[in-house]
């Protein structure tokens, strides 16, 4: 028998709460039974210090004590919300050999870790699923999709385009948009860009699309794919565009190819995206 996946979960922006843990716990022994992963939760992901699962430097420490640890296989964030930026450059240089082994999965704001990791090649960094998706309607899905992927590298749970083996890269289209011209933003070259946002103005979707589409990092890219843009807030007057038109309207601007949409979102149908052209782990 094979030994079981060991999976540690921090959290570099928001806490997650104690109930959510034992519920991802739970439904992961339902699931797998006696070939479940170890699923570890890091005692930083409950901490509280205003709008963040603890203080930056807490927060730091923790990710560079999972990733650091050969004990585990891969780092799993706990949820989105706002703070991964915040970690300090030196937590990126502190990051062993061990951590160059790693899968590291999350989406959101986590995009901002994510594209650091993706930008300095350290481990595998994937968009997918977060614990806190179980707390969504139908999250136990989502939940069973990112474990899926961890444990069997399972074909189903990858969006389409990731299944192509050409570089593809997932990111929030607001984290994206603040990543450009920040040591965090990756080369986007000859990349499959998937986007997606929740709970933002028409206007600033359409902003933001502006900032991306006028990046000669991102006109080099091969592509835009529009995920889902979602919980969209009222505008004052109606801003008469739908996100697809605004998506449209920026590639063709911009030069890069608009090639559809993408399969992603912040939903229980987020699919999964590894960065790059691996497709499967």
């Amino acid at each position: 028998m094979s030994p079981r996946l060991r999976i540690i979960v921090v959290a570099p922006a928001c806490g997650l709460k104690r109930e959510t843990a034992d519920r991802v716990l739970a439904f992961a022994a339902a699931r797998y039974g006696d070939t479940a992963p170890e699923i570890v939760f890091h005692p930083q992901c409950f901490l509280s210090d205003g709008h963040f699962a603890g203080p930056d430097a807490e927060r730091g420490a923790a990710f560079l004590d999972a990733a650091n640890d050969p004990a585990f296989d891969a780092v799993w964030f706990a949820r989105g919300g706002y703070g991964s930026c915040r970690l300090a450059d030196g937590v990126y240089a502190g990051l062993n050999e061990a951590a160059q082994t790693k899968t590291y999965l999350g989406y959101s704001d986590l995009g901002m870790v994510l594209a650091r990791l993706y930008r300095e090649r350290i481990g595998r960094p994937v968009h997918g699923p977060m614990p806190a998706d179980i707390n969504r309607a139908g999250g136990e899905a989502a939940v069973a999709r990112a474990l899926d992927y961890l444990t069997r590298s399972d074909a189903a749970t990858l969006e389409p385009s990731a299944r192509s083996g050409k570089p593809v890269i997932a990111l929030n289209l607001t984290i994206l948009s603040h990543l450009l011209g920040t040591p965090h933003e990756p080369d986007l070259s000859g990349h499959i860009v998937m986007i997606e946002d929740v709970s933002e103005h028409m206007y600033r979707i359409d902003r933001a699309l502006f900032h991306v589409t006028s990046s000669p990092n991102f006109r080099r890219a091969a592509g835009l794919r529009l995920g889902r843009v979602s919980d969209i807030l009222p505008n004052d007057p109606d801003f008469r565009k739908s996100e697809e038109e605004i998506a449209r309207y920026w590639c063709e601007r911009s030069g890069v190819p608009f090639l559809g949409r993408a399969d992603i979102g912040h939903d229980a149908d987020n699919k999964v995206v590894p960065f790059g052209g691996a497709g499967i782990a």
